[in-house]
């Protein structure tokens, strides 16, 4: 399986594999904000520890070549954690997932990296579809898709938990790239 680049730059960019060093910058920035992963896949860290403990995995997948790669997301230049981007290769689709904190909210940021990667996996002959998916009430995540050059697909009903919500099942919008 082909691996996606350790690291990449947009024009406002940079994105590097995680370090469990970065784990307090990455707390404060998103990970510990409940507004912020209010639709993630993944409760909201209550404690620098136990991100700590996500971002070395995380980092072990990078040192192993597991296939869940993980980019942390910085401005050019800076040294403050804005968000992550990761991805998920399984049979000739690349599936993202992404997180911002929020004052990076309305810059078009994560699209600008959303796009670096599915125009990365696009290009390789391994991989047919790019896709992501976001709950039906987060459509600014859908936005984000599209400006990478997704499409939407439709809604799938029942398809993921946001345990920040609760333990219901919720139905999301999905969004794909294919060639």
């Amino acid at each position: 399986m082909l691996r996606p680049p350790e690291s990449f730059t947009t024009a406002r960019l940079s994105a590097q594999r995680p370090r469990v060093e970065d784990a307090p910058a990455a707390f404060a920035a998103y990970a510990g904000d409940p507004e912020v992963t209010r639709y993630l896949a993944w409760k909201t860290h209550e404690r620098v520890e136990t991100l700590a403990e996500f971002l070395q995995l995380r980092a072990e997948d990078w040192a192993q070549d597991r296939p869940h790669y993980t980019w942390l997301l910085r401005l050019q230049g800076e040294e403050a954690v804005a968000g992550t981007i990761g991805c998920i290769p399984a049979g000739g689709k690349m599936m993202f997932g992404y997180v911002l904190a929020k004052k990076y909210w309305g810059r078009g940021l994560t699209g600008e990296a959303l796009r670096y990667l599915v125009d990365w996996t696009l290009a390789q002959p391994e991989y047919f579809r790019a896709w992501a998916f976001c709950d039906v009430e987060n459509p600014a995540s859908a936005r984000v898709t599209e400006k990478a050059g997704m499409t939407r697909e439709g809604v799938l009903r029942r398809w993921h938990v946001c345990p920040n919500l609760g333990s219901d099942l919720r139905d999301c919008i999905i969004c794909a790239k294919v060639k």
